[in-house]
């Protein structure tokens, strides 16, 4: 028989499942602050993953991404321990905003501090508590309010275990990220917790395709970790167009932006994608990228001043047809059988 599991000074047996609320702090009017955790506690040995969501406030996707899994039965029987943890920054989250009440980064605050700020007490917090514990982890996140990203893993693939766990997670596109200073995925990894970011959609608003693909992602990951029994045997799945390297295509001038361009298009050095035009169309000019690549994020913004970021651009091969690719990962998910029972419409 497996140990017990310790979380948030509960306990919890082999074989059994509970949410623990993890004491952070007490709002000015006295109105108590949790870190609520769901445990699944497998019977029998195996990795320890961690899934969370919210760590920016304003980024619900990873939520219902959670709320599926935790009511998925795919889960029920894990070999090893689950820890879904679908709100972080329970502040930011009520409030509908990205940070803090301090206006701190809580993804800059990592590992935290037990006196220090709000945000590096929280930090420090899920530290302790959820990532010293875990082996592996997969934290969820969106674009940054009225901007979009297509679904994509972001992960150091110089490393060759992150490498094969981006692979499983078969997102359509993996970006070669390197660790920030202050971030969860950075902290976690100094400690051995090998942790993936999935990025996907736009804050404050759901993604169907992109919620889909999370909640598959992580069920692949946890198969290709042990924690679930594999899936039957079926046609190989699409695998994931890598990119090295991205940069953000910025407005040449304030004015209002026509793009022709969207998330998954491929787009060539130089190409027009866009338009900026004063309020009479007097003036005009042209959005022209500096380099070819997959467009993995964009503003939703069509009023946009000089120098604002416009458009998110990965470089990729040349041989890669990753608009095809986005089509096939998307008619997957659609016909995947795993959404009749999860999906609520």
């Amino acid at each position: 028989m497996r140990p017990a599991f310790e979380i948030g000074g509960e306990t919890i047996a082999p074989g059994q499942r509970r949410t623990v609320d993890i004491p952070i702090s007490l709002l000015s009017n006295h109105t108590p602050m949790v870190l609520p955790v769901h445990v699944i506690h497998g019977r029998r040995d195996g990795p320890t993953l961690f899934v969370s969501a919210a760590i920016h406030g304003d980024e619900i996707l990873g939520v219902e991404i959670i709320r599926r899994l935790v009511q998925s039965s795919a889960v029920a029987r894990p070999r090893g321990t689950l820890m879904f943890i679908p709100i972080v920054n329970l502040f930011g989250f009520i409030s509908h905003i990205r940070y803090l009440p301090d206006r701190r980064d809580l993804n800059r605050s990592f590992p935290g501090k037990p006196d220090g700020s709000l945000a590096e007490q929280l930090a420090h917090v899920f530290m302790t508590e959820i990532v010293a514990q875990a082996n592996y982890g997969i934290d969820l996140h969106t674009a940054a309010i009225h901007r979009a990203n297509l679904p994509q893993i972001r992960a150091n693939i110089r490393q060759k275990e992150t490498r094969k766990l981006a692979q499983a997670f078969g997102a359509p596109l993996i970006l070669n990220s390197s660790l920030r200073d202050g971030s969860l995925r950075q902290e976690a990894c100094k400690i051995g917790c090998d942790t993936l970011l999935y990025e996907a959609g736009e804050a404050l608003r759901f993604d169907e395709v992109a919620i889909r693909i999370g909640v598959k992602g992580v069920l692949s990951v946890c198969r290709h970790l042990g924690i679930l029994r594999s899936a039957r045997p079926k046609a190989a799945a699409k695998q994931s167009v890598i990119s090295r390297s991205s940069y953000w295509l910025r407005a040449p001038a304030g004015g209002i932006l026509r793009a022709h361009k969207g998330l998954g298009d491929f787009v060539e050095e130089a190409e027009s994608i866009g338009f900026i035009s004063d309020p009479f169309g007097h003036k005009e000019s042209e959005v022209l990228p500096s380099r070819a690549g997959v467009i993995v994020g964009r503003t939703n913004l069509p009023v946009v001043n000089q120098g604002d970021a416009l458009f998110h651009i990965a470089k990729v091969n040349a041989e890669d047809d990753v608009e095809d690719h986005v089509e096939q990962f998307e008619q997957e998910i659609e016909n995947d059988p795993l959404f009749d029972s999860t999906v609520i419409v």
